[in-house]
Parts: structure tokens; C-alpha cells; sequence
């Protein structure tokens, strides 16, 4: 399914124009969430790429990391830990861990918190997000997650853009790069 899979996604890819405010496309995805084949296989793909990781649970950063991360657990036999953005501006039941990303283009930062009491030192932790870039928010992932104990096991993803020294630094593999798409 592999080579299909990822033909399909690479099919069902497009760019879009938001406008003339706008500098530069933006990546529309939605039709990987549409095809009932492509939702089937993304879980196991992404799964698959740490085949002999034995993650304990998935963390994968709000938004859509809210659908990849749990079809992933799934085919890991393991169970999933949503990473929420925002600054604690949320309430949240139970205590929650944050880490800062590095500044992206513009200067910002983004903060991204998991439940610490649903993550401690016996957890194997598989990464998991739709799209990587700089590798910004895998890298705080990385700092949250060994703040509480855990190990982190690898970094999954159905693209990739960010450097190959950054993507082996953060243990990152991908099902594609993004000069494919």
C-alpha cells in the first residue's frame, strides 16, 4: 500500500490561491481526509515507518493532529495524548506540561501542553503531525516529552519540508517530501 498511498496523497494534494493578501499558496489537505483508502492507510503508514518502536502513546499538536494521531495509535497498539496550542487560556482538567517553539518566520511563538499526569517515565512516545516544516513544535514536543520522563522514539510525518539535519536531529521520517508535492 505504500507506493499507493503515497501516489494517492500526492494525487489528492492541491495548493491554493487565498487571495491577493496573501504572499504566498497555502496547503489544502482536505482531500486525504475525504478518500476513505487514503484515512485507512495513513495510520498504519505513519506507524510503520518506526516499525519496531513499541510507542505506549501518540502525541500529535491540535489541529489536525486530532485526527492523524489517534488512526495512528491505533495500527501502534498504543494509546494518544493530544498536544493542545494556546497558553493555558483553556481550562484543561489536570495539570498541564507547555513548552515554547522557536520563533517561526514572523518572530511568534507557539506554546503546545499535554496532560503531564496522562505521561510519565515508563511511556515511549511516537510524534506524530500531518506537516513539518522548521521541525518547531516536534522539537518542543521533544523537550515536553523528556520533561516528564518519557522517551521519545521517533517522529512521524506524512511531509516534510524542514532541513535533513534538522529531520535526523529530531528523528523525524516522513511518508513524503514536500518538492513532491
Amino acid at each position: 500500500m505504500g507506493v499507493v498511498l503515497n501516489r494517492r496523497l500526492v494525487e489528492l494534494f492541491r495548493w491554493v490561491d487565498p487571495g491577493p493578501d496573501s504572499s504566498h499558496l497555502v496547503s489544502d489537505t482536505s482531500g486525504w481526509w475525504r478518500d476513505p483508502e487514503v484515512l485507512a492507510g495513513l495510520g498504519p503508514a505513519l506507524a510503520g515507518l518506526f516499525p519496531a518502536a513499541r510507542p505506549t502513546v501518540v502525541i500529535a499538536p491540535e489541529v489536525t493532529g486530532l485526527l492523524l494521531g489517534p488512526l495512528v495509535a491505533v495500527a501502534a497498539g498504543a494509546g494518544f495524548l493530544p498536544a493542545y496550542k494556546g497558553g493555558g487560556e483553556r481550562r484543561r482538567v489536570g495539570a498541564m506540561s507547555w513548552a515554547e517553539t522557536s520563533p517561526d518566520h514572523r518572530g511568534a511563538r507557539l506554546r503546545l501542553g499535554v496532560d503531564a499526569g496522562r505521561l510519565g517515565p515508563a511511556d515511549r512516545v511516537l510524534l506524530v503531525d500531518d506537516w513539518v516544516d522548521s521541525g518547531a513544535q516536534v522539537d518542543a514536543l521533544h523537550r515536553l516529552v523528556a520533561a516528564t520522563g518519557a522517551e521519545v522514539v521517533g517522529a512521524a510525518a506524512v511531509v516534510t519540508t524542514c532541513p535533513p539535519a534538522v529531520a535526523e536531529r529530531l528523528g523525524l521520517r516522513a511518508l513524503l517530501a514536500g518538492d513532491l508535492l
